[in-house]
């Protein structure tokens, strides 16, 4: 789920435009996301280096890069870490049959299409596809935090 959220906050960051800051609880409203997990999130993203947060009355949330140069695959990997469906995938040690084994095979080709399919989705695009957020800026916001 918090990889979820983490979309859904970026994916609204995105739609707002590059370098727009956002309060936080505009995210948390309009992106559907329970403020105290919109915190944990937002730290993990900064740490990624896909959003900034600016502390104090007028501050918030932007992207720190434009949507165009930010994929889902960096999204949900600063998140959860490395996408791995099994752990003989990433960590071969874990099953001494790995290197024979037809099934980790079928393993790694399924993380590496997952890995791709979201590498191919950047921010950009999705905000322009439409989104399972809301595109309009909530009454919380303050105007000044507005283009």
């Amino acid at each position: 789920m918090a990889a979820e959220y983490a979309v859904r906050c970026v994916l609204y960051l995105a739609q707002q435009g590059s370098d727009v800051l956002v309060n936080r609880q505009e995210i948390a409203s309009q992106a559907r996301i329970p403020d105290s997990f919109l915190t944990k999130i937002a730290q993990d993203l900064a740490r990624a280096g896909i959003i900034t947060i600016k502390q104090g009355a007028k501050g918030g949330y932007a992207l720190h890069r434009p949507p165009r140069q930010v994929n889902m695959l960096e999204v949900v990997e600063a998140i959860i870490g490395e996408i791995s469906l099994n752990e003989c995938v990433t960590k071969p040690a874990a099953c001494p049959a790995s290197p024979n084994c037809a099934a980790n095979l079928v393993w790694q080709e399924a993380r590496r299409r997952v890995r791709e399919t979201l590498l191919a989705a950047d921010f950009e695009a999705l905000a322009k596809a439409g989104a399972c957020v809301s595109p309009f800026p909530s009454p919380l916001s303050p105007p000044e935090a507005r283009p």
